[in-house]
């Protein structure tokens, strides 16, 4: 099913992968003049994930060095002096030996890298006692706080003092803490580094999130500009194609969405692809066989997302389809809502939004379906690794093979690698919306349905105002000719009016002479030059258009009338205004030129409209004044002063006028008659009127529905 070309959606099954990289490739294209400012912030969310991999592993080395710190006694005694050469040997880098020469001691950090096998061996013989100790440096504070305890403790060679931890809990709250001073300074210092790598990690995410919104802003500012470039340039067939509401949501949802996914897709994909491969690396690096327990939800994690987002993107699609529905109803709707409520429609249309509305309502569910059985499922896989953790790693803290801080890091290393799986949800969706509405911009920028510039522009060395159609043919379908075989010259200054029933071709003639279109055959002639070889720029500014539909800007009145241009000033915009007989109503505004008008000229009548259009026309001091049915939708009173006006014009400018009215066209130097893409007649009101032909007809028949 194509969605796309209904409804501005991206079609059934179109963005597979090699598309999307297609896609980012281009979307990479616009990021090249940000490169550094996207490599910085990039580089800031490498810094940004080192830091938030150190919170685990501090809390790992408060727990295992100051909070939990303990000594075990081996006694050399039970070996022979064969196993002694072997322990030796083996470990004897782990330990640490008494100053009587009889026993040694071993940390129970270094206690889990002894071999497993010989740790059962040594603990079965009890070689490495049960009993943990403390070890404690020998300052005058220590002594003190040990003399009270009235028994000596083993002292190792370097002369700190191990104390059993059994001692250590008949002593007061006062001695513990003078004995193990140097852990809760230990304890301190890890906190305030904690403390350091929070803020810098929280200084680095705003520099981070300033930096990349600082390349998307700029990037997305570029796309939107290129975009309405492009809009611009196309010809009036693609605006004849394309809604109004389509063109305006390329330019801003569209472009928005693309935005949100460099911010929050993109970048955080970055992130998450680091951090997990540093989670990888340190739990492998904490204890590879709790790793290995750790992974042992990987692959079924893996064929989960897999499943879960072929299917979540095909409950999106269709969610989507769902919304470009529903807008293009209500845009109708509300559009033509005078219609529905003339006809007393609105029951229908109610019943229609409702069968819509509910269709959108089925593909929600759908998708919400979709996350509501996957985010219970990762919270579920979440939640069963801890499970397996505390069970597996909580039997090898028992035993001494592992470090209870080791195990608390574990258990947050886990939780932390689960959180980018679990965010995928919302990623997915902003990822789809964002490459959809991709596709959709890069295809409007494809499109080129243009009037191309002249490699080799011309300018005849005089602009008179010299018109000539040369054998021109044209047609919109092709096998469907609008203009048949058109031939007919104007002299400068000429005023020549155009008549013909609806349909015969004369808004096509009007938008050839301002090249909106260019001809199939034949050649228009400006002054000598085939108007494909005027820039358009040049050729716009010497043909001025006035058509039967106004369209009047939100702004003031003398903005409307100079459209912004440089060259015009304001005496140039009182003289037009005064030669469109526009000025008396400006005048009588309150603000005169300065009146602000709202969209759409809704302020003004129809008649200030089409005049203040003819003073527009002819502002920029045209050479062909074109006039498109510009009289019909005014009244008698506006129509004598327009009428005036060209009057005026007359002599100076070359003038075409499409009309019906015969007061319009009576007084022109020659009437064109047309009739199925073809001139038929051609002359005076008088000489067409004594024909009886084409003209005397059309005339006759406005005549008889006059009197009716």
């Amino acid at each position: 099913m194509s969605v796309y070309h209904e409804y501005g959606y991206m079609e059934e099954g179109k963005l597979g992968k090699p598309y999307n990289l297609r896609l980012l490739n281009r979307l990479a294209h616009y990021a090249l003049p940000y490169r550094k400012i996207i490599l910085k912030g990039l580089f800031l969310t490498v810094l940004i994930t080192l830091c938030d991999l150190t919170f685990p592993y501090l809390s790992k080395i408060a727990i295992d060095r100051y909070i939990l710190s303990g000594w075990y006694r081996i006694d050399l005694g039970h070996l022979t002096n064969l196993e002694i050469k072997d322990l030796s040997s083996r470990y004897g880098n782990l330990l640490r030996k008494a100053k009587d020469g009889k026993s040694g001691y071993i940390s129970h950090l270094n206690l889990k890298k002894i071999d497993p096998t010989d740790l059962h061996t040594y603990r079965a013989r009890h070689i490495i006692s049960s009993e943990r100790f403390y070890r404690t440096e020998p300052d005058a504070q220590t002594r003190e706080a040990i003399g009270h305890m009235g028994k000596p403790f083993p002292v190792m060679d370097d002369g700190s003092v191990l104390v059993s931890y059994d001692a250590l809990k008949s002593l007061p709250k006062e001695g513990i803490l003078k004995i193990r001073s140097s852990d809760l300074q230990g304890v301190t210092l890890v906190g305030l580094i904690f403390l350091f790598f929070l803020l810098f990690s929280f200084a680095l995410s705003c520099a981070q999130y300033y930096l990349l919104e600082l390349a998307g802003q700029n990037m997305m500012q570029d796309i939107r500009l290129r975009l309405f470039k492009r809009i611009q340039s196309h010809a009036l067939t693609f605006f004849n194609r394309h809604p109004l509401g389509r063109l305006v949501t390329r330019v801003t949802n569209d472009i928005e969405n693309l935005n949100e996914m460099f911010k929050s897709v993109i970048v955080t994909i970055f992130k998450d692809f680091f951090i997990l491969t540093g989670i990888i690396v340190v739990l492998l690096y904490l204890n590879w066989r709790l790793a290995t327990v750790s992974f042992a939800f990987l692959p079924l994690i893996f064929v989960l997302t897999s499943l879960f987002s072929s299917t979540a993107r095909d409950a999106f699609r269709e969610l989507r389809v769902t919304v470009a529905r529903i807008n293009a109803f209500l845009q109708e709707r509300i559009t033509g809502m005078r219609v529905i409520q003339l006809f007393a429609r609105e029951g229908l249309q109610r019943d229609i939004f409702a069968q819509i509305n509910h269709e959108n309502y089925l593909a929600g569910m759908k998708q919400i379906r979709v996350f509501a059985i996957f985010m219970p499922v990762m919270e579920l896989f979440s939640s069963l690794a801890v499970a397996l953790l505390i069970w597996y790693g909580g039997g090898r803290v028992i035993d001494e093979r592992l470090t209870l801080g080791s195990l608390v890091a574990f258990i947050g290393y886990i939780q932390m690698f689960f959180k980018p799986i679990r965010d995928i949800s919302e990623k997915y969706n902003i990822m789809q919306s964002a490459m959809a509405s991709t596709e959709r911009i890069f295809q409007f920028m494809d499109q080129r349905e243009e009037i191309p510039e002249p490699a080799h522009p011309l300018m005849p060395p005089k602009i008179r105002g010299h018109l000539v159609f040369n054998q021109v043919s044209f047609s919109y379908e092709k096998g469907h000719p609008v203009l048949r075989d058109i031939s007919f010259e104007v002299e400068p200054g000429e005023t020549v009016a155009i008549v013909g029933v609806t349909g015969s071709g004369k808004t096509t003639l009007m938008n050839l002479v301002e090249r909106f279109h260019d001809p199939n055959e034949g050649v228009i002639y400006l002054d000598g030059v085939d108007l494909r070889d005027w820039t358009k720029a040049e050729l716009r500014n010497n043909v001025s258009l006035c058509m039967q539909d106004v369209f009047i800007f939100s702004g003031n009145v003398a903005d409307n009338i100079s459209l912004g241009r440089k060259d015009i000033d304001a005496g140039d915009i009182e003289q037009a205004a005064r030669m469109a007989n526009a000025l008396p109503f400006i005048q009588r505004l309150e603000h005169g030129f300065q009146q602000e008008i709202a969209e759409g000229g809704s302020t003004l009548s129809v008649g200030e409209r089409q005049l203040l259009s003819f003073a527009r026309a002819l502002a920029t001091r045209p050479t062909v004044l074109i006039l498109d049915e510009a009289t019909s939708s005014v009244d008698p009173e506006t129509e004598r002063l327009i009428q005036e006006a060209i009057s005026r014009m007359a002599l100076k400018k070359t003038t075409l006028i499409v009309a019906h009215r015969p007061s319009t066209i009576q007084s022109t130097n020659r009437i064109l008659v047309m009739h199925n893409g073809r001139i038929v007649e051609q002359g005076t009101h008088k000489a067409l009127m004594a024909l009886r032909g084409t003209y005397y007809k059309l005339n006759m028949l406005r005549n008889d529905t006059l009197s009716l």
